[in-house]
């Protein structure tokens, strides 16, 4: 790496705002994770992060883009600690600076802690981060050729990822943590510093996900005979799989052809299932071990698990990550996942990505465990530096809003500033030879570019910033509040990245299962659902004793379940206990008839009594269409992507009753069916259009009732509210759609504001109080956001463009600025004030 720091840009540098001393002896405090909340020192905080990239600036430049992060409002920053870049070309490792100021890990905290900001640790080993090797050394691939993993066919990784549990790697590892990890925990806010938290690891299974290669090494074939002659027996696990386990060479031949080496459909599908199963199992190895390790060398504070997988704008794979990743987090103490999404602009077709992604997540985290988002996307979304998409700046604003709502505790904007990469310590011959492959400058889409000026997009994240920590002292302590309604979560419906290309029928379930899983075929359910004005929670269906959420309750909310064909006997029986018991269930796409190793399983079919006489796909030829019942009022014929027409089995102690027919043979797509036991179920087995209104009376025909209804609004407003156990509430408004939004809302039964229509520009959010309780006096509403805590008798405000009001019921005196009226009748004071600049503060007090 060039040694030099010449830095003809350097900033001028502003003093540290307080005493270094004072602020070191202040953080002496513990951070845990508890009751879904982040702590510090004993209080609920919402971190608000940015990442900044040390080692790819000029140590000259470092102030300068932390004080931009302070003055943005964030209150940490994070960077990732690069293995790559610490470790010197003879194989020691620097961090403080002697060998390169690139290297000066030590300076870095130490400016951070100068300006009270808490640091995310993210050591590796692998880091991303558009590094060379995604940030681990030359050498280790050089000197651990066998940590190198074949896949299919043995083929070699198209990546540079490793064989995690290689023991030659993991000792390579262990040398890195053994030098980073004691200088981070000395550094630890418990001990003075301002680290707060370490990541283990970076993206974990990505690069094998994406590049469809699984991990199969001589010792994955090993472990995985192993893990099949301990569940199956020689005999059977031969019979599943297609070879004898305990015959090494055929053994591997067999899984590394996908189950295609001779083997049966029924063997090729057992085969790839178990082989994703594996898979996870060994991720969980492995950051265990990471965290193991962590703890020897003294990391008292949180860990953090980043979870990958949003693609092309949208969140529809990032399940996947969760299903690779949470065994390793799940019920562990103090560690908890973060989402690391992309997005672009949040709109009507992608809000509800976001949405299921934040609830999928929190499915199966444990009573303690918080949402954080570890890669929250900032910057103009030119990340290819090509001008092939410009990333609107209030997107950043509506997914921070979004986020919060659902319960993030922690959002770090990635990147927030932008550098540049420094040549290698020695030439790679490949073409550039710096650290990273972007070239010389790197992150010029972030909120501060590589020479330290800011964009477009800086002032929306510090406008977002501000609108987060206005309301965090109510905020941090407060959960979202849902509809009587859940959303199912199969993580082996996410068991999918790995499909041989000779294996035609794992390829073909495959695509069936990408289609109907998670948000439901057209991803029709989930929108439906969120633009339908629901607010839901989710359930890990896979009854995972570590997840808060996963027992079933028969006399709780209702579920909705998106399903391809492919269903878990181990699901299908839960649910059809379930609906035994009474519960209520919405279940779309198809009629579950088989086990996830393609086997035929029809225990919820049977409970239901349907079976499908056909499956009906449109095609440029043939329009497959369906016509609503008379429940639901006159209703046009609408085409659909495809419909099973269901027939009954005349099951005992169930009733029927069709709700959608086919148009071509009056077939049913849709029942409803009443069970004995006071189940109830509906099967939507077509994907009907999203018609809000048709939804809408659809989820309510099994008595789920809207919390929050918006009249007059458009398709586009998100609406939900979070609490905290006193009652004190936040609703939250997040309008993605094109158009400005205007409105009144009733919520819980009573209308919000009477009287007073909310406006919502286009694509913009709003976060209002309802029942705050001040000094003597209550806030019963403000159609204003709170713009900080105020101190129990002072009320602040932060104007929108418009008016604004606010009614209070207080027997103390109300002061407003001069621009405000108050109004009192009885207890209740009524306060208006007229349009003036938006987000200036208004102020009230109590006297």
């Amino acid at each position: 790496m060039n040694t030099s720091d010449a830095s003809s840009h350097t900033p001028q540098i502003r003093p540290a705002p307080q005493d270094t001393s004072r602020i070191l002896e202040r953080r002496r405090v513990a951070v845990e994770l508890t009751r879904r909340r982040l702590l510090v020192g004993g209080l609920p905080r919402i971190v608000m992060s940015g990442e900044v990239h040390y080692f790819r600036l000029h140590r000259g430049d470092w102030a300068d883009r932390l004080d931009k992060l302070v003055a943005a409002g964030c209150t940490a920053v994070s960077s990732y600690m690069p293995w790559l870049i610490h470790e010197t070309a003879d194989g020691s490792i620097d961090l403080t600076g002697t060998t390169s100021p690139y290297r000066d890990l030590v300076g870095f905290l130490e400016l951070a802690a100068e300006r009270d900001l808490l640091v995310i640790a993210r050591p590796g080993p692998f880091v991303m981060a558009e590094l060379k090797n995604e940030g681990i050394p030359f050498g280790i691939y050089r000197d651990h050729p066998e940590a190198i993993p074949r896949g299919w066919d043995g083929a070699p990784a198209p990546t540079r990822t490793l064989d995690y549990l290689d023991p030659g790697y993991l000792a390579e590892a262990d040398r890195w943590f053994a030098t980073i990890l004691p200088l981070l925990a000395e550094r630890q806010i418990t001990r003075g510093g301002p680290v707060a938290a370490v990541q283990l690891d970076n993206e974990v299974g990505m690069l094998s996900w994406i590049s469809g290669a699984p991990e199969l090494t001589d010792r994955t074939l090993t472990a995985l005979a192993d893990r099949a002659l301990a569940r199956w027996g020689r005999e059977e696990a031969s019979e599943r799989y297609g070879a004898d386990p305990q015959d090494p060479t055929a053994w591997a031949a067999q899984w590394r052809a996908g189950g295609t080496d001779g083997g049966t459909t029924t063997q090729q599908l057992a085969l790839h299932h178990d082989l994703g199963d594996h898979h996870r199992d060994r991720y969980a190895d492995y950051l265990r071990h990471l965290r193991e390790t962590a703890v020897q060398h003294g990391i008292d504070v949180p860990f953090l698990v980043n979870l990958h997988g949003t693609a092309a704008e949208r969140g529809r794979t990032f399940p996947i990550g969760i299903s690779q990743l949470s065994r390793s987090y799940a019920g562990v103490p103090q560690t908890t996942s973060g989402s690391d999404h992309y997005l672009h602009d949040l709109t009507v077709e992608n809000v509800p990505d976001l949405y299921v992604m934040n609830a999928f997540m929190a499915a199966v985290h444990d009573a303690d465990q918080p949402l954080t988002s570890l890669e929250f996307e900032a910057g103009d979304g030119d990340h290819g530096e090509d001008l092939t998409r410009r990333t609107s700046p209030q997107s950043l604003d509506l997914k921070t809003r979004l986020c919060v709502a659902q319960g993030n505790r922690l959002i770090s904007y990635y990147l927030f500033s932008g550098g540049h990469n420094p040549p290698l310590d020695a030439p790679a011959g490949d073409g550039n030879d710096r650290i990273a492959f972007t070239g010389e400058r790197h992150g010029f889409a972030a909120p501060v570019d590589p020479e330290g000026r800011t964009n477009e997009s800086y002032p929306a994240l510090r406008d977002a910033v501000r609108a987060v920590r206005g309301s965090e002292h109510l905020l941090a302590d407060m959960d979202e509040e849902h509809d009587d309604l859940l959303l199912g979560y199969v993580p082996d419906h996410y068991l999918t990245e790995y499909a041989h290309p000779a294996a035609a029928r794992r390829r073909e379930l495959v695509r069936d299962i990408e289609r109907m899983r998670g948000m439901g075929p057209r991803d029709i359910l989930a929108r439906a659902l969120l633009l339908g004005g629901h607010s839901f929670a989710a359930v890990d269906l896979s009854g995972a004793p570590t997840s808060a959420g996963a027992a079933l309750d028969p006399a709780g909310p209702a579920l909705a379940l998106a399903t391809p064909a492919v269903l878990g006997r181990a699901v299908q029986e839960r649910l059809a206990a379930f609906l035994k018991d009474g519960g209520r269930l919405l279940l779309h796409g198809r009629l579950p008839v088989l086990d996830d190793d393609g086997t035929a399983c029809t225990v919820l079919a049977d409970t239901l009594g349907l079976a499908v006489d056909a499956g009906v796909e449109s095609t440029d030829h043939y329009f497959a269409s369906v016509r609503a019942t008379g429940w639901a009022g006159a209703q046009p014929e609408v085409r659909v992507g495809h419909l099973e027409r269901l027939r009954t089995t005349d099951t005992p102690g169930t009733k029927t009753e069709t709700l959608v027919q086919d148009v071509a043979d009056g077939s049913p797509a849709a029942v409803e069916v009443t069970l004995d036991g006071g189940g109830r179920a509906i099967v939507m087995a077509c994907d009907y259009p999203c018609h809000l209104d048709f939804w809408r009376a659809l989820v309510a025909r099994l008595g789920v009732r809207r919390r929050i209804v918006a009249h007059g609004a458009a398709p586009g407003l998100v609406a939900t509210t979070t609490a905290d156990g006193t009652g004190q509430r936040l609703l939250h408004l997040v309008n993605v759609a094109a158009v400005p939004q205007t409105f009144t809302l009733d919520v819980a039964g009573e209308p919000f504001a009477p009287g007073t229509p909310l406006e919502l520009p286009a694509r913009s959010g709003l976060m209002v109080p309802a029942g705050i309780r001040l000094d003597g006096a209550v806030l019963h509403w403000a159609t204003a956001e709170l713009d900080g805590p105020g101190d129990g008798s002072t009320l602040l405000l932060r104007r929108g463009a418009g008016p604004g009001r606010a009614l209070l019921s207080t027997v103390r005196d109300v002061v407003a600025d001069a621009d405000a009226q108050v109004t009192r009748t009885g207890d209740k004071v009524l306060v208006t004030w007229p349009a003036g600049t938006n987000g200036d503060r208004l102020r009230l007090r109590l006297v």
